[in-house]
This record gives C-alpha cells, structure tokens and sequence, in this order.
C-alpha cells in the first residue's frame, strides 16, 4: 500500500542554484509521513493526548539521486516496509515526472512523553499493517 504525496517546489525551497536544498527533502518526506499517517485514520495529536505516545525518527538513509527545480511538481511516496511492537520501517521517494530524485528508509519508532521507546498500541499497529 503506496501512499502518495504531491507538491510543488517553491522558491524558498531552492539554494542560489535553483535545485532543491538538500535538507528540505526531508521535510517533503516528513510531509508525506504526516499525511500517510492521516491518510490511515491516524490522529497524532490524540494518539499523544491518549496515550502519551509519539513517533520520532530513530534513523534514515537518503539518496540524492537527481536535482529537483524551482517549479517543478514532485511526488512522495510512502511505502511501508516493517511494522514491529514499536518500530515502523519505511521507504519514501522523491519522484519528478516518474523520475526517481531522492531514496530513503526510515525508521520511526514510538516513543512515550519521557522519551524511552514504548509499544504502539494494537489499534495503531493494526491500521499500519
């Protein structure tokens, strides 16, 4: 199950080149993230509220593959690898006319308010699988 997440490049988002900063990728992907996790019936704010539970990222690999441009129309796509008791592995692109521009996998994992790893509870991992 592919999500998938459209955006436009704006300026702000470019570097004195006209590419796409390097860092802001990853805010595409934490975008994507956002709404995949939407996108499932996923309420954040009241899996924190009720549960005290957060997701963090705990560790990413990236490839800049392609540069995107200011205007350009991109896609994210987030593609679920792994769910365990408290960890969520993913694989999200970049893409760009079907064009592949940035890879990662990341690895999110639930968190309580004190910041120690914690179980995700049932309902939460059924809707991710």
């Amino acid at each position: 199950m592919t999500h998938r997440f459209s955006l436009r490049v704006y300026y702000e988002d470019t570097d004195l080149a006209g590419i796409v900063y390097y860092a802001n990728y990853l805010k595409f992907i934490e975008r994507a993230r956002s709404e995949w996790v939407r996108s499932l019936g996923i309420d954040q704010a009241v899996m924190k509220s009720r549960d005290g539970i957060v997701f963090a990222v705990r560790h990413i690999e990236a490839d800049y593959l392609s540069p995107a441009k200011f205007d350009d129309e991109l896609v994210v796509e987030t593609t679920p690898e792994a769910v365990t008791g408290a960890r969520i592995v993913l694989k999200q692109e970049v893409l760009c006319g079907g064009d592949i521009l940035f890879s990662s996998h990341i690895t999110l994992v639930a968190l309580s308010d004190t910041g120690h790893p914690v179980r995700l509870p049932a309902d939460i991992r059924l809707m991710l699988h």
